[in-house]
């Protein structure tokens, strides 16, 4: 599939899943849509990631398998990856959208105690999440 070029000063989206069916799916809609994609599959690799490129969105998954690279133990919740974020990388601005099989209900509290007020469940309408996306950073849509 081709894509256009994406601008160097592109606005940057860190996908956090550990499906890398989801990662790939992710990275051909919002490429689309001009954005850079950076991905991770771990909490370890969220942090580099996030030290090294300063993304100006996050989508994050809540579940993870254990991570036995994080220095801090197993970073197996999103809730846990992102508060870890915000604690080490000066993270605390960065919006974040939560996608994941989990139900809503099951973690609203949660979410918004983080600060987390948009969150999609799995399968993903992707028109509703690029509208989210382009509200969070105040840009317009590609033309299909």
């Amino acid at each position: 599939m081709e894509h256009k070029s994406i601008a160097p000063d592109a606005k940057k989206i860190l996908v956090v899943d550990d499906n890398k069916v989801v990662l790939k799916a992710m990275y051909f809609s919002l490429t689309s849509q001009g954005y850079r994609v950076l991905m991770a599959e771990t909490g370890s690799e969220t942090i580099t990631l996030l030290r090294k490129d300063r993304p100006d969105l996050i989508l994050l998954d809540l579940d993870f398998p254990p991570d036995a690279g994080n220095i801090g133990g197993n970073l197996r919740d999103g809730f846990l990856i992102i508060d870890w974020a915000r604690r080490m990388c000066d993270a605390e601005k960065i919006p974040v959208i939560i996608i994941s099989s989990t139900d809503p209900a099951r973690y609203k509290e949660r979410a918004e105690a983080a600060g987390i007020m948009t969150f999609f469940h799995k399968p993903v309408d992707q028109h509703k999440l690029l509208g989210a996306i382009h509200a969070i950073l105040g840009d317009a849509p590609v033309p299909a």
